[in-house]
């Protein structure tokens, strides 16, 4: 029997043995049907989950789909910032997710009390924040950004406006770096991205001569600046469908060499080493979610999302202002 509602909130995602005997994407694909379902999943998710969602995308994409969708639930197959994204920008729909526990280290690294204080001390600067945020630093921003359009949007402030930027430093420094800006930068930082290896990046290059490297902004500078191309995981997917070269090194979250495989199976991915001893480098928060969680949430329709009415429209003022600016500048 199913356990009541506060103990699946507790754990996080619904647990109940499963008919190993069950085609998962089978039933997945009828409950889709039957509870006029969407399934949004981002890149870094497993091959499996990537099959079956009906749109793969990064936050930008996947912000979008979120609130055009007509489904009555959103089933968020992404970590928790993604979720309440989705319910920001889309309150009347149902959203659920494989596990709650998948959280993000970036957005845990900026906890809204402490940004609060620190936007106090920097008066009179217009706060961007990076998606990859939760809903409570989105309420305390002017305007969001992803790694698609972040420099865009910076750039369509006048050049003497004084910004903040949060809570990627890497990203933060690659946009000032890029365009003469003087961002004041939040101290935070990405586990994933932060954790390759510029040594092992440099030695594979030695052993694939022909390959070019492409990463993720999130990156450590050093990393970024041996890079053939950088930009965010739909422009890195899009960037290896487009370019000759027939080899990358792929430095950001693995699940994005799925959709690469996918598009350009003619090419070889290879991914780029982190510091310890794995050979690629997953997002564990991402990982969390698996095809039975997925299957379990949609057929219990828990867990669910809930967010406060006032949080909510505190934090979908900052999303509108970034889309339509999106729109306005032409961002895709």
């Amino acid at each position: 029997m199913i356990q009541d509602v506060h103990n699946i909130q507790k754990m996080g995602y619904v647990n109940i043995d499963i008919d190993p005997t069950l085609d998962l994407f089978v039933e997945i694909e009828k409950l889709k049907i039957e509870k006029n379902a969407i399934i949004l999943a981002h890149y870094y998710q497993d091959a499996d989950i990537q099959d079956i969602a009906d749109y793969i995308g990064d936050s930008l994409g996947l912000a979008r789909q979120a609130q055009a969708t007509n489904a009555d639930m959103i089933v968020f197959a992404g970590v928790h910032f993604m979720a309440e994204t989705a319910k920001i920008l889309n309150p009347t729909k149902k959203v659920v997710l494989p596990d709650l526990n998948a959280g993000c280290s970036l957005s845990d690294s900026c906890p809204p009390f402490l940004f609060e204080k620190f936007i106090v001390q920097h008066p009179n600067h217009v706060v961007i924040s990076y998606i990859n945020c939760s809903a409570g630093i989105k309420a305390l921003s002017d305007i969001i950004c992803t790694s698609s359009n972040a420099q865009a949007i910076v750039e369509s402030l006048p050049k003497e406006q004084n910004i903040i930027f949060a809570p990627d430093r890497n990203l933060g420094a690659y946009i000032n770096k890029h365009t003469g800006r003087n961002m004041v930068l939040w101290n935070g930082a990405c586990m994933v991205h932060e954790i390759f290896s510029l040594e092992k990046i440099i030695k594979l290059k030695v052993r694939h001569p022909e390959a070019k490297v492409i990463a993720h902004p999130e990156c450590e500078e050093a990393v970024l600046a041996i890079a053939d191309f950088i930009g965010s995981t739909s422009q890195m997917l899009s960037f290896t469908q487009k370019d000759n070269c027939s080899e990358f090194i792929v430095a950001t979250e693995t699940g994005i060499i799925h959709q690469m495989i996918k598009n350009s199976p003619g090419k070889h991915f290879i991914p780029a080493p982190p510091t310890n001893a794995c050979a690629c480098n997953d997002c564990p928060h991402m990982k969390l979610n698996t095809l039975e969680k997925l299957y379990l949430c949609m057929k219990y329709e828990l867990p669910e999302l809930w967010m406060d009415e006032t949080l909510r429209l505190a934090a979908k003022k900052p999303m509108d202002r970034m889309l339509a600016l999106s729109k306005e500048l032409g961002i895709q």
